[in-house]
């Protein structure tokens, strides 16, 4: 896919940020940013990612790589942020990105594993996918009237279907190291 990227395969380049949009806006809003900040960093990451896609030396390593791309794109944020406050609050004493933002630096592994979660999800077939999306991850819940007419089931056979479902999806979650 990065190839196809640096290629100028638009296809490539939109199949790139849906998979790993979730990841990069799930990094930024751990920086405790607003909705809007959190819009523009979003942008910022990708322009920076789409500029500096080259210098990507192990294609196989886009995840690693995308985060420390947004983890220097919210810090180098919040030091001009943090500038422009310090000037408006003279002789007060700067905070620190962690006492600022509450950032956990062992957060990277709940990121790695959060990723692996949607990967094996994408993996699923449509239905599956369809499904786990509105019974785990619609908000608010939805019932199970509204998830049959939805998936053009009928709402006795949502719990098999379900069940089959996560048993893929768990097979999924094993393939990629996760139990």
């Amino acid at each position: 896919m990065v190839t196809l990227c640096l290629q100028g395969s638009e296809a490539a380049w939109g199949a790139l940020v849906d998979k790993y949009k979730n990841l990069v806006y799930t990094v930024i809003m751990r920086y405790g940013v607003s909705q809007d900040d959190g819009a523009d960093l979003f942008q910022s990451v990708w322009l920076e990612v789409h500029n500096d896609l080259e210098k990507l030396r192990n294609q196989s390593a886009v995840k690693p790589w995308l985060i420390s791309v947004v983890r220097n794109t919210c810090y180098h944020w919040q030091n001009k942020k943090r500038k422009i406050a310090d000037r408006e609050l003279t002789g007060e004493e700067p905070e620190t990105l962690e006492e600022k933002t509450g950032y956990d630096p062992t957060f990277s592994e709940d990121l790695e594993q959060d990723q692996l979660i949607r990967e094996a999800i994408y993996g699923l077939p449509e239905r599956c996918r369809e499904m786990v999306h509105l019974l785990f991850f619609h908000q608010p819940p939805l019932p199970y009237k509204e998830v049959a007419e939805r998936l053009g089931i009928a709402v006795g056979s949502i719990g098999f279907i379900r069940g089959r479902c996560l048993k893929k999806l768990q097979k999924q979650l094993e393939e990629l190291g996760l139990e």
